[in-house]
């Protein structure tokens, strides 16, 4: 059970990425902390795995920046932006084509930036309409491939550093802009689809989606007042 009494009550968050197994979990504990949450999807909805009182916006494509500058324009005033929404792929440095490193750097960094970008606008738009209350808060989904090698994945790793190196960035940009840009970068998380395909895990050290789901509310919450910049650890019990 949710133990923070953190409360986003009147907030409108975008969480993209939010049908999948983590995503699913982020955007039920953000309902919990009583926020509006906006989850656009490729497809029609996220079916049996829709939660009640979030708000899905089908057939976006992230990758698409008009798509982007569309749906982030038709929110109400934005305070926080939540991006999960990515894809990884398994290839030895002699096997990885152009096009598949170029569909990692689509899927997860180019997707980051966009809407990092269009989020940043919102919130600008809301500061200037509600001068008493300045900032909003980015968190970036990166991975610890990205900072731990391990062999066969060079296009998922270049992918996302670029997430990493644009979370700093944007962090050091907005800094006098009180817009707080962070990153968690987890390890393997505990969702069925990982158990599947690895089923001689030792499943009790990878990080679960609802300790995941805290951590990322923490980091888009009022409460988070310091940290920016930061690339937070969630490995779990990973060694």
């Amino acid at each position: 059970m949710p133990h923070s009494t953190i409360d986003l009550t009147g907030r409108h968050v975008v969480v993209t990425g939010g049908a999948g197994a983590l995503g699913t979990a982020v955007v039920a504990r953000f309902l919990a902390a009583g926020a509006t949450v906006h989850i656009p999807a490729i497809d029609d909805g996220p079916g049996s795995r829709g939660l009640p009182g979030a708000h899905y916006i089908p057939r976006v494509d992230l990758g698409d920046e008009r798509q982007v500058i569309a749906l982030y324009a038709d929110l109400p005033h934005l305070w926080a932006s939540v991006h999960l929404a990515g894809g990884f792929t398994w290839s030895r440095i002699e096997d990885t084509t152009a096009d598949a490193a170029r569909a990692q750097l689509e899927m997860n960094a180019m997707t980051c930036l966009l809407c990092c970008r269009e989020a940043i606008a919102r919130m600008r738009a809301r500061a200037a309409a509600n001068p008493g209350e300045p900032g909003g808060r980015i968190v970036n989904v990166g991975s610890r491939a990205g900072l731990v090698p391990a062999a066969g994945l060079s296009a998922y790793v270049m992918a996302k550093a670029a997430v990493h190196a644009l979370t700093v960035q944007l962090a050091e940009e907005l800094r006098d802009e009180q817009i707080l840009v962070n990153a968690v970068l987890p390890s393997i998380i505990d969702t069925p689809a990982n158990r599947a395909s690895m089923p001689g895990a030792d499943f009790d050290r990878w990080p679960r989606p609802a300790e995941l789901a805290e951590a990322i509310l923490f980091l888009a919450s009022p409460v988070n007042t310091l940290s920016s910049g930061a690339l937070l650890p969630v490995y779990g019990r990973h060694v």
